[in-house]
């Protein structure tokens, strides 16, 4: 059947539109498929990665128990290495951490914390300086053991950070700075926590009062 005139002005209409427009409409169409085709395959590589990152953590935590450290470190190294952007390589070098300085291992533990204040979110990397801090502490780098405590900023971490500050004072036989610095761990300390008792006796053994806590409830 024959078209009508504005048939063929609507088709002539819609073949100029295409030539000018069309290529661009492809590209878009391609783009947009494109992006969706990325979102989907990257919501499905993350739900693998965290998948795979968490097999390997459970696995580490078995060596834990079992006390090998060696197997423990080189599935730290593979989490960090394959899944460093998850919060298991995280966990898993503070875990690491943890296994070198029970297997005396100084070295690797100090690098699976720094591992944390390097690429750790702010929480992660606020535990990880303050284990440092105390592995510092047992190789006598008070000064370095400070520094390292000064930069935890989060308030929550506040009375762990001068309960710590208090350890490296005593160490360093500044018993009137220790004793400041434990009052000050329970000014912060909430009551029910259940490291109060322990500043408390630190306190007291240096001389420090036992005196009402002043801290929030």
């Amino acid at each position: 059947m024959a078209y009508d005139l504005e048939e063929q002005e609507q088709i002539a209409s819609l073949k100029a539109f295409w030539n000018k427009f069309g290529n661009l409409i492809t590209w878009a169409a391609i783009i947009i498929l494109g992006s969706y085709a990325a979102y989907n395959y990257w919501n499905y590589y993350q739900r693998n990665n965290a998948a795979e990152a968490s097999g390997l953590y459970e696995e580490m935590t078995k060596s834990m128990a079992a006390k090998d450290n060696t197997k423990v470190q080189r599935i730290a190294s593979d989490i960090e290495a394959k899944y460093a952007r998850s919060a298991y390589a995280q966990m898993g070098a503070l875990a690491a951490a943890k296994s070198a300085f029970d297997a005396n291992d100084l070295k690797t533990a100090k690098a699976r914390l720094q591992w944390v204040v390097e690429h750790g979110d702010d929480e992660y990397q606020s535990v990880a300086r303050l284990r440092l801090s105390g592995v510092l502490l047992d190789e006598k780098a008070f000064d370095e053991a400070l520094k390292v405590l000064s930069a935890v900023e989060l308030p929550q971490f506040a009375g762990a950070v001068a309960d710590r500050k208090g350890d490296i004072l005593v160490a360093q036989d500044k018993l009137a700075e220790a004793r400041a610095a434990y009052q000050a761990a329970l000014d912060t300390m909430a009551k029910n926590d259940p490291g109060r008792q322990l500043v408390q006796l630190k306190l007291e053994a240096i001389g420090g009062a036992a005196a009402t806590p002043k801290a929030a409830a």
